[in-house]
C-alpha cells in the first residue's frame, strides 16, 4: 500500500535520522513518544550465554561477560534457578564464579551502569508473554476488565503453562481470536523449548535468541486495527517492517505505508525535527504561560513548575496556581512518555494552601499517567510539597539516545 494513510486516529512513525532509526508515535496529530535507536539494533531482550566473572556478596550481585568484553549486572536477590551450559553438576541452585548461564539483557546500560541481566527469561509475543520466573505465572492484564474475558484467558494460559515457565495475558488479547491466541502460545512454548534445550550445548558468548528491533517492537505492542497506520519514508525500512508483518500476519490490521515525496517531507508534515529540539531542552512552555523546568539527575528527575506569565495582573493568586498546576500536569504526563524519563521523579508543584487544590492536582497527575503504557506510580506528596512518581526504567532516555549525535 503506498499513498497517504487516511482515517486513522494513531499512526507510527518509522525513519532514518543520521545513524539512527527513529520511531515516532503519532496520537490526534500530536507526536507523544519518541525512540532512537543504532541502525544495526541493540541487546536489549537478547538471551546469551554468560561467564560469571565476579560476585559481590555485599550488594548481592554477580557480573557476568555475556558478550566479549560486555559485562552485565545480575541481581542474586530473589533470582530463579539458572540455567547452567557448562555441564557442571549441582546440587544447589547457587551462581559461583566461572559458571556459564542463560541470561537475558533486561535493561539498557544507563549512564555509568551497566545492562542488567536476568536468569528469568521472557518471550514476549502479540498477545501474550512466556515468562521463567520462581512459581508458574499465569496472569491476565489489569487493562481487561471483562471477568469473562479474564476467566477464559486465564483457563488458556493455565493449560500451556509448563514445570519452568507461564504466561502473561497481554491487552492485545482482549480482541484476540481463541485459534490465534493459542497458536502464538505454542509458537512461544517451542521457542522456549528450542532456546534452553540448545543453549546447554552452546559455548559462552552465544547469541540464543535476538530480540526485535525497538521499532518493530513498537509496531507489535500497538493495539492495530483499522486505527493504526505505519508511514516511512525508507524504502528499505519499508520492506523490513512489511517482512516483519507478514511473518506475524498483521498486515491487514496494521496498515503499512510508503510515504510520496508528492505531499512534502515526512519530517515536515509532521514536524519530527522541531519535536525532537523541543524534547532536549530543559524549558517547556504551558499554554496559559507557565513553564516546566525538566533537569535529570544522577539520582533523579527534578521537574519545577513556574508561574511565568501566567500571574502578571492577575488577582485571585490561588486560582491561578490551580490552573497553572493543573496545565503543568498533562504537559508532565506527556513529556515523561515522550522523553523517556524514567527512575525517580520530584515534581515541584507551584505551592498551594487550600487542601483540596493539592488533592485535585495528585488526583489529576494519576489520572494522566495511567494512561501511560510504562508502568508509572504517584507515590505521595512529601513534606516539603513535593510530589514522587516512579516510572519503570527499561529503555534509556531519549537525550542518552540520540546524545552521541548531539555532543
Amino acid at each position: 500500500m503506498k499513498g497517504v494513510v487516511n482515517s486513522v486516529k494513531e499512526e507510527l512513525l518509522v525513519t532514518r535520522r543520521e545513524d539512527k532509526i527513529l520511531f515516532a508515535r503519532v496520537q490526534d496529530g500530536k507526536i507523544v513518544q519518541l525512540q532512537a535507536e543504532d541502525s544495526d539494533g541493540g541487546i536489549l531482550g537478547n538471551i546469551y550465554v554468560a561467564k560469571v566473572r565476579n560476585i559481590v556478596k555485599n550488594i548481592n550481585a554477580a557480573f557476568v561477560e555475556f558478550a566479549k568484553g560486555q559485562m552485565g549486572y545480575l541481581s542474586l536477590t530473589g533470582q530463579i534457578a539458572p540455567i547452567h551450559t557448562d555441564g557442571t553438576p549441582r546440587n544447589d541452585d547457587r551462581i559461583l564464579i566461572g559458571d556459564e548461564l542463560i541470561v537475558q539483557v533486561t535493561k539498557e546500560a544507563v549512564k555509568t551502569k551497566p545492562p542488567t541481566v536476568s536468569c528469568a527469561i521472557e518471550l514476549p509475543g502479540r498477545y501474550a508473554v512466556l515468562t521463567r520466573k520462581n512459581g508458574i505465572v499465569t496472569s491476565v492484564s489489569k487493562k481487561i476488565q471483562d471477568e469473562d474475558k479474564r476467566e477464559n484467558l486465564r483457563c488458556i494460559l493455565q493449560e500451556y503453562a509448563g514445570e519452568s515457565y507461564g504466561f502473561v495475558a497481554r491487552t492485545n488479547s482482549a480482541s484476540c481470536e481463541e485459534m490465534t491466541f493459542r497458536g502464538e502460545i505454542e509458537g512461544l512454548v517451542k521457542q522456549y523449548e528450542q532456546i534452553t534445550k540448545q543453549g546447554i550445548h552452546r559455548t559462552v558468548y552465544s547469541v540464543l535468541y535476538r530480540a526485535a528491533d525497538g521499532y518493530l517492537s513498537q509496531i507489535r505492542d500497538s493495539l492495530g486495527g483499522q486505527s493504526t497506520g505505519i508511514l516511512t519514508d525508507d524504502e528499505e525500512l519499508y520492506a523490513q517492517i512489511q517482512t516483519y508483518l507478514e511473518a506475524g500476519g498483521l498486515q491487514d490490521s496494521m496498515p503499512l505505508t510508503l510515504w510520496d515525496p508528492d505531499h512534502g517531507k515526512m519530517d515536515a508534515v509532521y514536524d519530527i525535527s522541531r519535536t525532537i529540539e523541543k524534547v532536549l531542552r530543559p524549558k517547556v512552555w504551558l499554554r496559559g504561560g507557565g513553564y516546566l523546568i525538566i533537569q535529570p539527575t544522577e539520582a533523579l528527575i527534578a521537574i519545577d513548575v513556574n508561574t511565568g506569565k501566567a500571574i502578571s495582573k492577575k488577582k485571585d493568586v490561588e486560582k491561578t496556581f490551580l490552573k497553572v498546576n493543573m496545565e503543568a500536569v498533562e504537559e508532565i504526563a506527556r513529556q515523561l512518555r515522550l522523553r523517556n524519563l524514567s527512575g525517580m521523579i520530584l515534581i515541584d508543584f507551584i505551592d498551594m494552601k487550600d487542601p483540596e487544590h493539592k488533592e485535585k492536582v495528585l488526583q489529576a497527575l494519576e489520572r494522566a499517567t495511567a494512561k501511560d503504557p510504562v508502568q508509572t506510580t504517584v507515590v505521595d506528596m512529601t513534606a516539603l510539597g513535593l510530589v514522587e512518581v516512579t516510572r519503570k526504567k527499561v529503555r534509556k532516555s531519549f537525550y542518552e539516545q540520540v546524545k552521541k549525535g548531539q555532543d
